[in-house]
Formats: structure tokens, sequence, C-alpha cells
């Protein structure tokens, strides 16, 4: 019974064994076709035969990053950074490694995505520090990245100043419309004011010379006055008003 067993685990590890190696050679031939097709410049039928590769046999690494390839010479950078990150997930040398991360960063500069553009080239480098092209892309990345904050930042200092004349044009017109208003209020208070003066009669003022001879001019008419009154008085008594009946 135990050698049945045994015989029966031989047999179907057997045949898992085979059929790995039937999806190997399957997806192998997918992948010698898309590579054909591809140095014939036809990537979607490169990608068709990539694809069908990998469904076969996901473990088949360079399945992903030929297909990646494809995209990205087809113009489709999203697609083709997305293939070159899963094929990164099973790439084992460094030679590899580099040439993903390398194209990998020239799917972000596509994109004008040039912070993750730096941190690819730079892990390209990391697997291959002598390769001239990477270093020039991650230099030019550099760059390119500096312009782009520095841009940012200018558009965002302009934002911030527009802002800035803006509050203070509505502070300024503010200020106009009050000072406007205050001084339509003391017009109104001036004409007010005038309106009130006209309807006062003015009061003349007299000068101390002016007031010294009207003094002395009164003082001459009371002299006379009582004059007057003396001589009447000395001439005989006053009559009475009673009648007699």
């Amino acid at each position: 019974m135990k050698i049945v067993k045994i015989l029966i685990f031989i047999i179907l590890y057997s045949n898992m064994f085979f059929a790995q190696d039937e999806n190997n050679i399957k997806s192998n031939n997918f992948l010698f076709d898309g590579n054909v097709e591809f140095k014939n410049n036809k990537f979607p039928m490169a990608e068709y035969n990539y694809r069908k590769a990998y469904s076969i046999d996901s473990l088949n690494s360079q399945a992903p990053y030929n297909l990646a390839n494809s995209l990205y010479k087809n113009n489709f950078p999203s697609q083709a950074r997305y293939n070159y990150i899963k094929s990164l997930e099973n790439l084992k040398s460094k030679d590899e490694k580099y040439k993903a991360y390398h194209n990998l960063g020239n799917t972000y500069m596509k994109e004008k995505d040039y912070k993750n553009a730096v941190g690819s080239y730079k892990n390209a480098l990391l697997n291959n520090p002598d390769d001239d092209e990477t270093r020039y892309n991650y230099v030019l990345a550099k760059e390119l990245l500096k312009k782009q904050n520095n841009k940012q930042e200018n558009k965002k200092n302009n934002k911030d100043k527009n802002k800035k004349e803006d509050k203070e044009k509505k502070e300024n017109d503010d200020s106009v419309e009050d000072g406007k208003n205050q001084k339509n209020d003391k017009d109104k208070e001036n004409n007010e004011n005038k309106s009130k003066q006209k309807e006062k009669p003015n009061k003349q003022k007299i000068s101390p010379e002016q007031l010294k001879m009207i003094l002395e001019a009164m003082s001459k008419e009371e002299k006379k006055v009582r004059e007057k009154v003396n001589k009447k008085k000395f001439k005989g008594t006053p009559k009475s008003n009673k009648k007699d009946w």
C-alpha cells in the first residue's frame, strides 16, 4: 500500500513537472515571436505575443519587461510603467534591473514626472554605475525637476501676489469710498452751517472809539433834556388834571 502511494506521488509530480515545463516552452515560444515582431517594429503584434507569454507563465520575468518596451514604443507610457514595475518583482540580475529602472525612468520623463524619473535613474545607477546614458538622463531629470519646482514656486508666488494686490485694491477702493462719503457728509454739514449763518442776522461789532462817541452823544442829549426840565420847574407849579364838578 505504501509503495502504491509513492508511485502515485511520483506520477503526479512528474505530470506537474512536465506540465510546467510545457508551459515554459509555450511561454518562451510566444516570447520569441514577440521579439521578432518587435524587431520589425510591429509593436501591436509584439504586445499580443508578450501578453500570451505572460498569461501562460507568470514567472517569466522577460515577458512583462518586453511587453513594457513594446507599449513604450507604441506610446503608452502609463501601461509601460506598470509592466516595468511588474517585471522588477522577478528580475534577478543587476543588468536586468538596471535596464528596467532606466526604462522606467524614461516613462516618467515622457509624462514630465521628473521627481520619480530621478528616483528611477538613481536605482538604475545603483545597479550599473558605469552607464553613461543613465548618468546623462539622471542629470537631465534633476535639472528639469529644478526648473519645474521653480516654475511652480513662481506660479504660487504670483498667485499670492495677485491675491495680495486684489486685497490691497479692494481696501483702497473701500478707503476712497469712505473718503468720498466723509467728504460728502462734511460738505453737507458745511452747507447746513452756511444756511444757518445766512438765517441769523449779522451782529456788527462796535469799536471802542465808536462806543465812546455814542456814549458822549447820549450824555449830551441827556444833559439837554435835564436842562429843559429844570427850566420848566422854576416857572410855576404843575397843573392838576383833576376836574371840579
